[in-house]
Protein backbone atom coordinates (compact mmCIF):
# COMPACT_ATOMS: atom_id res chain seq x y z
CA UNK A 1 0.00 0.00 0.00
CA UNK A 2 2.69 2.09 0.63
CA UNK A 3 4.00 2.92 -2.75
CA UNK A 4 0.58 3.99 -3.79
CA UNK A 5 0.44 6.51 -0.80
CA UNK A 6 3.91 7.79 -2.35
CA UNK A 7 2.16 7.69 -5.74
CA UNK A 8 -0.89 10.06 -4.12
CA UNK A 9 1.52 12.57 -2.62
CA UNK A 10 3.92 13.22 -6.21
CA UNK A 11 1.14 12.57 -8.85
CA UNK A 12 -2.78 14.39 -7.25
CA UNK A 13 -2.74 17.31 -6.21
CA UNK A 14 -4.40 18.46 -2.47
CA UNK A 15 -8.04 18.60 -3.85
CA UNK A 16 -8.12 15.00 -5.26
CA UNK A 17 -5.88 13.66 -2.53
CA UNK A 18 -8.92 15.11 0.07
CA UNK A 19 -11.66 13.15 -2.03
CA UNK A 20 -9.25 10.05 -2.39
CA UNK A 21 -8.73 9.59 1.10
CA UNK A 22 -12.61 10.55 1.11
CA UNK A 23 -13.03 7.85 -0.94
CA UNK A 24 -11.02 5.37 1.08
CA UNK A 25 -13.27 6.31 4.38
CA UNK A 26 -16.16 6.22 2.78
CA UNK A 27 -15.53 2.94 1.14
CA UNK A 28 -14.57 1.48 4.37
CA UNK A 29 -17.23 2.42 6.21
CA UNK A 30 -19.70 1.00 3.34
CA UNK A 31 -17.94 -2.07 3.02
CA UNK A 32 -18.47 -2.43 6.87
CA UNK A 33 -21.88 -1.79 6.76
CA UNK A 34 -22.57 -4.28 4.49
CA UNK A 35 -20.56 -7.19 4.82
CA UNK A 36 -17.88 -6.34 2.15
CA UNK A 37 -14.05 -7.12 2.52
CA UNK A 38 -12.85 -3.63 4.66
CA UNK A 39 -8.97 -4.21 2.86
CA UNK A 40 -10.13 -4.84 -1.07
CA UNK A 41 -12.31 -1.67 -0.51
CA UNK A 42 -9.74 0.19 0.88
CA UNK A 43 -7.30 -0.78 -1.87
CA UNK A 44 -9.64 0.02 -4.83
CA UNK A 45 -10.35 3.39 -3.54
CA UNK A 46 -6.55 4.24 -2.92
CA UNK A 47 -6.06 3.64 -6.51
CA UNK A 48 -9.49 4.92 -8.30
CA UNK A 49 -8.49 8.22 -9.40
CA UNK A 50 -5.01 7.52 -9.72
CA UNK A 51 -4.69 8.93 -13.29
CA UNK A 52 -7.87 11.29 -12.78
CA UNK A 53 -5.63 14.45 -12.87
CA UNK A 54 -3.31 13.26 -15.80
CA UNK A 55 -3.10 15.24 -19.42
CA UNK A 56 -5.47 13.76 -21.81
CA UNK A 57 -2.51 13.39 -24.06
CA UNK A 58 -1.13 10.66 -21.67
CA UNK A 59 -4.03 9.60 -21.23
CA UNK A 60 -5.15 9.37 -24.51
CA UNK A 61 -1.17 7.52 -25.09
CA UNK A 62 -2.12 4.87 -22.08
CA UNK A 63 -5.76 3.87 -24.34
CA UNK A 64 -3.54 3.34 -27.10
CA UNK A 65 -0.93 1.80 -25.43
CA UNK A 66 -3.36 -0.65 -23.19
CA UNK A 67 -5.22 -1.44 -26.24
CA UNK A 68 -8.41 0.14 -24.44
CA UNK A 69 -11.58 1.48 -26.20
CA UNK A 70 -11.67 4.14 -29.06
CA UNK A 71 -14.44 5.52 -26.47
CA UNK A 72 -12.05 6.70 -23.99
CA UNK A 73 -9.92 8.84 -26.49
CA UNK A 74 -10.57 12.60 -25.28
CA UNK A 75 -12.67 11.75 -22.26
CA UNK A 76 -10.09 11.50 -19.22
CA UNK A 77 -13.17 10.75 -16.97
CA UNK A 78 -14.23 7.77 -18.63
CA UNK A 79 -10.54 6.24 -19.31
CA UNK A 80 -8.72 7.11 -15.98
CA UNK A 81 -10.43 3.98 -14.07
CA UNK A 82 -9.86 1.75 -17.05
CA UNK A 83 -6.14 2.79 -17.53
CA UNK A 84 -5.49 2.70 -13.66
CA UNK A 85 -7.16 -1.12 -13.70
CA UNK A 86 -4.84 -1.83 -16.39
CA UNK A 87 -1.89 -0.15 -14.52
CA UNK A 88 -2.26 -2.03 -10.59
CA UNK A 89 -2.11 -5.48 -12.59
CA UNK A 90 0.86 -4.62 -14.88
CA UNK A 91 2.87 -1.86 -12.67
CA UNK A 92 1.81 -3.09 -9.01
CA UNK A 93 0.89 -6.50 -9.10
CA UNK A 94 -2.33 -6.56 -8.29
CA UNK A 95 -4.84 -9.32 -9.95
CA UNK A 96 -7.75 -9.90 -8.01
CA UNK A 97 -10.56 -9.37 -10.76
CA UNK A 98 -13.01 -7.95 -7.79
CA UNK A 99 -10.67 -4.76 -7.01
CA UNK A 100 -9.74 -4.32 -10.75
CA UNK A 101 -13.16 -3.82 -11.97
CA UNK A 102 -14.03 -1.90 -8.80
CA UNK A 103 -11.63 0.53 -10.42
CA UNK A 104 -12.52 -0.33 -13.71
CA UNK A 105 -15.99 0.51 -13.35
CA UNK A 106 -15.99 3.25 -10.76
CA UNK A 107 -17.23 6.23 -12.93
CA UNK A 108 -19.50 4.25 -15.12
CA UNK A 109 -20.89 1.13 -13.13
CA UNK A 110 -21.87 -2.07 -15.09
CA UNK A 111 -24.47 -4.56 -15.26
CA UNK A 112 -23.81 -7.28 -12.58
CA UNK A 113 -21.76 -5.23 -10.43
CA UNK A 114 -20.57 -6.77 -7.23
CA UNK A 115 -20.69 -5.93 -3.69
CA UNK A 116 -17.26 -4.40 -4.13
CA UNK A 117 -18.30 -2.49 -6.92
CA UNK A 118 -21.03 -1.11 -5.64
CA UNK A 119 -19.13 0.39 -2.69
CA UNK A 120 -16.67 2.11 -4.47
CA UNK A 121 -18.77 3.64 -7.14
CA UNK A 122 -20.99 4.87 -3.97
CA UNK A 123 -17.99 6.07 -2.24
CA UNK A 124 -16.86 7.95 -5.23
CA UNK A 125 -20.01 9.54 -5.35
CA UNK A 126 -21.38 10.26 -1.65
CA UNK A 127 -17.45 10.98 0.28
CA UNK A 128 -17.49 13.97 2.26
CA UNK A 129 -15.58 15.92 0.10
CA UNK A 130 -18.71 15.91 -2.47
CA UNK A 131 -21.70 18.99 -2.59
CA UNK A 132 -23.69 18.52 -5.86
CA UNK A 133 -27.76 18.26 -6.00
CA UNK A 134 -28.46 15.62 -4.24
CA UNK A 135 -25.80 14.33 -2.84
CA UNK A 136 -27.56 14.35 0.58
CA UNK A 137 -30.48 12.16 -0.59
CA UNK A 138 -28.34 9.37 -2.15
CA UNK A 139 -25.76 9.85 1.42
CA UNK A 140 -29.26 9.06 3.38
CA UNK A 141 -30.27 6.83 1.23
CA UNK A 142 -26.79 4.73 2.07
CA UNK A 143 -27.54 4.16 5.42
CA UNK A 144 -30.61 1.90 4.50
CA UNK A 145 -29.51 0.15 0.76
CA UNK A 146 -26.70 0.18 -1.25
CA UNK A 147 -28.67 -0.74 -4.60
CA UNK A 148 -30.94 1.94 -3.75
CA UNK A 149 -28.10 4.57 -3.37
CA UNK A 150 -26.13 3.07 -6.65
CA UNK A 151 -29.79 3.31 -8.76
CA UNK A 152 -30.47 6.89 -7.19
CA UNK A 153 -26.79 8.02 -7.92
CA UNK A 154 -26.87 6.54 -11.63
CA UNK A 155 -30.12 8.54 -12.36
CA UNK A 156 -28.83 11.66 -11.34
CA UNK A 157 -25.78 11.42 -13.28
CA UNK A 158 -27.61 10.07 -16.09
CA UNK A 159 -29.63 13.25 -16.10
CA UNK A 160 -26.54 15.23 -15.93
CA UNK A 161 -25.02 13.86 -18.80
CA UNK A 162 -28.03 14.06 -21.04
CA UNK A 163 -28.78 17.71 -19.41
CA UNK A 164 -25.49 18.40 -21.15
CA UNK A 165 -25.02 16.85 -24.35
CA UNK A 166 -22.21 14.90 -23.33
CA UNK A 167 -21.22 10.87 -23.99
CA UNK A 168 -23.17 8.69 -21.67
CA UNK A 169 -21.55 5.55 -21.75
CA UNK A 170 -23.65 2.50 -22.31
CA UNK A 171 -22.16 0.80 -19.16
CA UNK A 172 -24.16 3.22 -17.16
CA UNK A 173 -27.11 2.16 -18.55
CA UNK A 174 -27.00 -1.52 -18.17
CA UNK A 175 -26.21 -0.53 -14.62
CA UNK A 176 -29.27 1.20 -13.80
CA UNK A 177 -31.34 -1.10 -15.61
CA UNK A 178 -29.62 -3.91 -13.78
CA UNK A 179 -30.01 -2.61 -10.45
CA UNK A 180 -33.96 -1.76 -11.41
CA UNK A 181 -34.51 -5.49 -12.52
CA UNK A 182 -32.81 -6.51 -8.84
CA UNK A 183 -35.22 -4.26 -7.21
CA UNK A 184 -38.00 -5.32 -8.82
Amino acid sequence: MDSIEVYIEKNLSEKRRRHTYGVVETAKKLAKKYGCDEKKAETAALYHDMFRSTPAAVLNMYVKQLGLSQDYLDNANLAHGPIAAKIMERDYGIVDPDILNAVRYHTTGRAGMSLLEKVIYLADAIEPQREYPGVDEIRQTAEVSLDQACLLSMERSITYIEERGLFLHENTIKARNDLNRREN
